[in-house]
């Protein structure tokens, strides 16, 4: 018997394509990197070169609360006061309300409900700020005078109030993002140890989601101190207004005030020139307002890194019964902060369509402006979208590289200083940028009102939105996911491509709408860079000396002729023709992300 021993054949190679070396993604986050430094270089050097041309008594500028250019006093303390008081205002109204209406999403609703009020709830954040200008002139003002008894009701309140509003939105869309990231393995161990549904979220869900929370919470705060037209309708822009006993203290919020932003949003900073010292006080005026931006973030930064998972001492035992009555209570109370929302969005477009009637005439939308306030805006439409559009394609890039860095590749503390710098960008209030591009790309460069000018001033406002939510949803990746990466062999390069980037393209897609949403209605820019009132043709031509005509800019204009009724009716249509725009840019971007989101990873 012959015993054959066998052998085995050679394989033949392997020919299947190997994994590429993904060099992009190097490309990507060296860029967004160097946009977020860049804007952040190019206002310290505006700011720096307006600062050294004239003398600026810092003593007075933050102690002094009388602001007079023909004495030569320049104080801001007045207006460092009413920064502080509408933002608090705003967010202590809305990040109770904002966090609860995320848990009622993630948490407590099923799915075929949670879609379409998260969905009400982003169009919400998608209405213009200059939008909330004129909610607030027609709905909060009336309010606030007949609460404080004050004829007018431009108030400090009422800009809080307003700002309440429009940051409840961006504080909704992100937590939500943060909490549906969480695990799903968390929420069943604590189920299955017997806690309730309150129990499981404040033990197992909270804390997982708390940075990007937090992160909400900052971006916020960003829009709240850097917005400059909304509050600029209803604050007053009353100057030396400084409470001086607890009693002044409440009166003042229901009188005139000044901001920061409103400040640089006035004349003050054509008034100006681009010298001396009245500039540099203007100059300082930005400094401070940034430092106040930079300080709020690294406050939040170090308690979101120092905090860890919240300590629980002993607590007494409750019954199954008050344990159960609680857990309804608190279930009804979140579910009920989601309907807040929802009503102000009902009540918005309730008042939009009843005072801007004239844009459900197709003429409105088809035809040209005629005069001062007649006609329609097509012109407008078109240059809005050419911006937005252009913002966005630049913008995605470079906002999904700045948070793949924060999110993957830097260090904890290279970390948090990368993620205060991006929020101190984001809450740069537009009108620095507007005035830096003027100076810089219109004047210097001599590209004059350009509609590319407006679309990269506009770059800033959407790409700290962007990274900060991609960096919230890499954050919170579970870490097995990345230790099975890691463990197949694939590069950090491959490991973004084929596993961050699938993971966090949703929350990449909800800042960048977010962020589009901002940019849609901002007006200080535009003012300065890239549109005109009248006269530009519906698409320009060229780059240099073209500017387009835009609805923000538009609508601004013509609100400010509250006396003349035909204009009051056409700011009005077209504030409704901007929002129904923004809500059509909305669905595709909510199209887009669920499709690649699917199902959901940490299940």
């Amino acid at each position: 018997m012959t015993v054959k021993t066998l052998v085995r054949q050679p394989a033949a190679p392997d020919t299947a394509p190997r994994p590429h070396p993904s060099r992009w993604v190097w490309a990507w986050v060296g860029a967004g990197t160097v946009s977020v430094a860049g804007v952040m270089l190019v206002l310290i050097g505006y700011l720096g070169v307006g600062l050294l041309s004239g003398t600026v008594d810092w003593i007075d500028l933050l102690a002094e609360s009388m602001w007079s250019p023909t004495d030569s006093v320049f104080g801001g303390l007045a207006m460092i006061y009413g920064s502080a008081v509408v933002c608090l205002i705003s967010l202590v109204l809305a990040v109770p309300v904002g966090w609860a209406g995320a848990i009622a999403l993630s948490e407590y609703l099923p799915p075929r409900l949670a879609r379409p009020l998260r969905m009400s709830v982003e169009l919400l954040a998608a209405v213009p700020s200059i939008v909330y200008g004129l909610i607030g002139i027609m709905a909060v003002r009336p309010l606030i005078a007949w609460i404080g008894d004050v004829p007018g009701g431009d108030s400090l309140l009422a800009a809080g109030i307003v700002l309440a509003v429009m940051i409840t939105p961006t504080i909704v869309a992100v937590s939500v993002d943060a909490l549906s990231a969480v695990p799903d393995r968390y929420r069943e161990a604590a189920y299955s140890l017997g806690l309730t549904r309150r129990e499981v979220v404040r033990s197992a869900v909270l804390p997982q989601a708390r940075q990007g929370m937090r992160a909400g919470v900052l971006l916020g705060l960003a829009r709240a101190l850097g917005e400059a037209i909304a509050v600029f309708l209803v604050v007053g822009r009353a100057d030396g207004r400084l409470p001086t006993s607890f009693g002044e203290l409440l009166d003042s919020l229901v009188h005139p005030g000044q901001t920061l932003t409103t400040k640089l949003a006035g004349p003050e900073p054509v008034l100006a020139g681009t010298s001396g010292p009245y500039f540099a006080a203007v100059c300082g005026l930005g400094v401070i307002l940034l430092a106040l931006v930079a300080a709020s973030t690294v406050w939040g930064i170090r308690r979101s890194s120092s905090s860890g998972s919240p300590a629980r001492g002993s607590r007494k035992r409750q019954s199954a019964r008050m344990r159960g009555e609680l857990d309804k209570a608190v279930g009804w109370l979140r579910v009920g902060a989601l309907l807040l929302p929802g009503a102000l969005l009902v009540a918005m477009l309730a008042i939009l369509a009843t005072r801007g009637s004239a844009a459900f005439a197709p003429s409105f939308w088809f035809t040209s402006a005629a005069g001062s306030a007649g006609g329609g805006v097509s012109d407008q439409i078109l240059g809005t979208l050419l911006l937005v559009i252009t913002t966005g394609l630049i913008s995605l890039p470079l906002g999904f590289g700045a948070g793949i860095l924060l999110g993957v590749y830097a260090s904890a503390r290279a970390g948090r200083i990368l993620q205060t710098v991006t929020v101190v960008v984001g809450g740069t209030p537009t009108i620095l940028l507007g005035l830096a591009g003027f100076v810089i790309i219109c004047s210097t460069m001599g590209w004059g009102r350009s509609w590319l000018a407006g679309a990269i001033v506009l770059v800033p406002v959407v790409v700290p939105v962007v990274a900060l939510t991609t960096a919230g949803r890499v954050s919170g990746m579970p870490v097995e996911m990345t230790e099975s990466a890691l463990a197949l062999g694939l590069s950090r390069a491959q490991y973004v491509r084929s596993v961050v980037v699938p993971y966090a393209w949703p929350a990449t897609l909800t800042g960048l709408l977010l962020g589009l949403a901002r940019a849609a209605g901002e007006t200080a820019p535009l003012l300065f860079t890239a549109t005109v009132f009248f006269g530009a043709p519906a698409l320009p031509g060229g780059i240099v000396n073209a500017p387009v005509q835009a609805l923000p800019t538009h609508i601004f204009t013509l609100s400010q002729d509250s006396g003349d009724p035909q204009a009051v009716s056409q700011a009005w249509g077209s504030a409704l023709v901007l929002v129904l725009i923004t809500a059509v840019l909305l669905c595709a971007a909510v199209a887009l992300r669920n499709r690649f989101e699917g199902e959901r990873w940490t299940t």
